[in-house]
């Protein structure tokens, strides 16, 4: 049955070269006697995204990860998180086996126990009473340990992994084990039988009788590898059983190109053989006896005999729950060993690259950042064959798939009118970057000879997520260029041709003033979690794209400000003032002039008193014309006899030609409706009531509020912005169309001539002014 349910699983999981040879294999009575034969190492997964492939795979827990901070007994929580993980993954038809310690650690309790309660029978016996003085516990030694709490340790595992169905099953070894020809057949028959069976083998090495290591014996290539912890075990282990991935989870988050806490440690994503000089390896943990220098060995040595191997973090409260199956699945946790470097620089370099090269464009003069746009219109111009030509491809690929939807489809696609435009915004935007960074916003002379200025920066190094629409590329690159920032750009493999063409482009204009590395685009597997974990290095994340798109990156960013909107919700009142010419205009502008847009009409709403009228019959007639599939709110449908389907709920953005239709009594009810079920990004009021019109826009809290005009024009190049990075509902920082302004922060200077705080104290020579000095329009720094 199990060879049945493991023939049958979903995942698209690789197939190794079988190690047992049929013809070798003879049954006589109820003995199976199995040759193992040697193997050729097949390659490990080049990337993490392989990873989800892995069909065997072996979890090695460090004494860190199963020990208690007392260093006597096991973390019972952590190892009730790690069980449930290798159960779940063993459940999707996996092959899992775990190497483990912690028996010298749970032995260490029980003796501890056993002698203290001893010593207190003897000294109540000897004294009479039952009072206990000072007792000195003796070293326990860790073989002794060990022999006490195997079998207690194992018995733990079994409770745990009973609770869901599985079955576990002990194995201890040692070194001879495997230098031992017949002890080694006799090893790799029995784990392959229990892992047909679907048990889980739980490995250790036989610490009661294991002898002490023998010094600089440890690795001697590939056959050979002396078993003198855990770690040597696991990757030993995992050559022989043809393992997929080997994840040995340990007491930090994994290797570091310099001892963890010391300044400037980074840790490292990758890890590739040949690296070890760039390291320097700190203490051994304060359990355990290997060490990280003995981890990176073991998984090397593992790598080199085929198997993929990552170092993670398996204390941390904050992902111990869900480390190993996040690493299956393929995200960036923890070190991956690696024997295929990338053509390109990583996704960590090119931060640093863009960074740096980004400090250099911020301290260009501002007439240089315009050449640079301006150059970047002109190419845009020139280029244009080449860039629809790669659109093309991005297009027919995406149609014979058939995975985007008709409105991504429409995202993606450019033209030559798009272009234009394009090009036409830069031009404006390069004429309004003059008067950006560094410009001077505020100056006071706080005393005598002690001036203070407020100046505009660069925010940093800006993370721009986008899907699906191209020509958000030179937008926000033309945006980066203009407030001094640097860029890193990730956008969707969907429109991966037209986007390398643009940002070839973009290089190309950054390097008339030596800066191309100031925008950089991520190629590489780098999944959008990823990228939001890397707090360190980037300063902003703007995401375009879907409300979906943004919400997971909200939830994603770990430390890192996320600008954009959750969702486009857009509403468009017509009040019982309204012309009707008027109303038709805009709500027809407002939803099928591009309906996809985040700033289109979701819902409209209609006042009562236009129920039955010319008008409101009209507005049907056009929204019918227009092919607006049309969702009926709660109050709209008790009106209506036969009314069209009544929607599921009225926080919808249909991104398409579909629409919700709803009344309200007054103009002060739409505004309470806006509050809330609007997503505070454009809302539009129809009505020739100046005083009406001027409540709701006062009312209405959000960042666009228009009266007698399309929510369409909610966008930076429609604003004169030029271009924009995106529109931000937030309230804090930039809010709606978010161009130029939105991209830079302040710092502030203090210029004086040896003053301190002292000499402005009640005993102090000095005294405050605070004037404000006036500020010439277009002052610089």
């Amino acid at each position: 049955m199990f060879a049945r349910l493991a023939s049958c699983s979903p995942l698209p999981f690789r197939t190794r070269q079988s190690n047992v040879c049929p013809a070798c294999t003879q049954i006589s009575g109820s003995l199976r006697y199995v040759l193992v034969l040697p193997r050729l190492p097949m390659p490990s997964f080049a990337h993490r995204s392989e990873l989800k492939q892995a069909k065997r795979i072996v979890v090695k827990l460090g004494s860190a990860v199963v020990t208690r901070g007392d260093e006597c007994g096991l973390a019972l929580g952590r190892l009730a998180s790690i069980v449930e993980q290798v159960a779940m993954l063993q459940n999707q038809g996996r092959e899992m086996m775990i190497v483990t310690s912690g028996a010298v650690a749970f032995g260490k309790q029980r003796l501890r126990h056993e002698i203290l309660l001893s010593q207190s029978v003897r000294q109540a016996l000897h004294s009479g009473q039952n009072q206990l003085k000072d007792m000195v516990i003796p070293v326990l030694e860790a073989r002794a340990c060990a022999a006490a709490g195997q079998s207690g340790l194992m018995a733990l595992y079994e409770a745990m992994f009973t609770q869901y169905s599985i079955c576990t099953a002990q194995i201890l070894v040692t070194n001879l084990d495997f230098h031992d020809e017949q002890k080694r057949r006799n090893l790799n028959s029995t784990l392959h039988e229990l892992l047909r069976m679907n048990i889980v083998p739980i490995i250790n090495t036989n610490d009661a009788v294991v002898p002490p290591p023998v010094p600089n014996s440890d690795l001697q290539g590939v056959n050979v590898i002396s078993i003198k912890d855990n770690d040597s075990l696991a990757a030993r282990l995992a050559v022989e059983m043809k393992v997929d991935l080997l994840i040995a989870l340990s007491d930090v988050q994994g290797l570091y190109d310099s001892p963890p806490g010391t300044d400037d440690a980074k840790l490292i994503d990758i890890f590739y053989p040949g690296d070890q000089q760039s390291i320097t390896y700190g203490t051994k943990s304060r359990v355990g006896i290997g060490g990280m220098e003995a981890k990176v060995k073991a998984a090397l040595w593992a790598l080199q005999g085929g198997t993929s191997v990552i170092i993670a973090n398996g204390t941390d409260p904050k992902v111990t729950g869900h480390v190993i199956t996040d690493i299956v699945e393929g995200k960036k946790v923890g070190t991956f060993f690696s024997e295929v470097k990338p053509a390109g620089p990583t996704v960590e370099q090119q931060t640093e690259m863009a960074r740096h090269a980004g400090r250099t464009l911020a301290s260009l003069l501002p007439e240089q950042r315009g050449e640079i746009i301006c150059c970047l219109a002109e190419l845009l111009t020139e280029k244009k064959e080449e860039i629809l030509n790669a659109n093309r491809k991005d297009m027919e690929l995406a149609t014979t798939l058939g995975r985007l939807s008709q409105p991504l489809i429409n995202r993606l696609s450019l033209s030559t009118a798009k272009l234009n435009s394009l090009a036409i915004g830069l031009r404006q935007l390069a004429v309004s970057s003059r008067d950006s960074v560094g410009r001077v916003l505020r100056r006071t002379r706080v005393a005598n000879n002690l001036e203070l200025e407020q100046i505009t920066v660069p925010i940093g190094v800006l993370l721009v997520i986008f899907e699906s629409r191209p020509d958000c590329l030179p937008q926000v690159s033309a945006l980066a260029i203009a407030s001094g920032n640097a860029l890193l750009l990730k956008g969707g493999k969907e429109a991966s041709n037209t986007n390398k063409i643009l940002h070839q482009l973009t290089q190309e204009a950054l390097s008339i003033h030596g800066v191309a590395d100031a925008i950089q685009l991520v190629s590489t597997r780098e999944e959008v979690e990823d990228l939001c974990r890397l707090d360190k290095m980037i300063d902003l994340i703007i995401p375009r794209g879907s409300s979906q798109l943004v919400r997971e990156i909200q939830r994603a960013a770990k430390g890192i400000p996320v600008l954009g909107h959750s969702e486009g919700i857009c509403h468009v009142y017509v009040d019982s003032d309204a012309s009707i010419d008027k109303a038709l205009d805009v709500v027809k502008d407002s939803k099928c002039d591009y309906p996809a847009a985040c700033n289109a009409m979701e819902t409209l709403l209609i006042h009562r008193d236009l129920l039955r009228t010319p008008v409101f019959d009209q507005i049907i007639d056009l929204l019918r014309t227009e092919q607006v599939k049309i969702h009926a709110g709660p109050r709209f449908a008790s009106y209506l006899t036969f009314s069209p389907s009544e929607v599921k709920s009225l926080r919808t953005e249909y991104g398409d030609l579909e629409c919700c239709i709803e009344v309200v009594d007054s103009m002060q009810e739409a505004v309470d409706h806006i509050h809330k079920y609007g997503s505070s990004h454009t809302d539009v009021i129809v009505t020739e009531n100046e005083e009406t019109a001027e409540q709701f826009l006062q009312q209405v809290d959000s960042a666009c509020v228009f009266w007698n005009a399309s929510s369409r024009f909610a966008d930076g190049y429609r604003f004169g912005l030029g271009a924009e990075v995106g529109i931000s509902t937030a309230r804090i920082h930039a809010r709606g169309p978010v161009g130029l302004e939105g991209l830079l922060t302040t710092k502030w200077v203090l210029r004086g001539e040896g003053h301190t705080v002292a000499d402005f104290s009640e005993q102090g020579s000095m005294k405050y002014l605070h004037e404000n000095i006036p500020v010439p329009q277009g002052s610089f720094n």
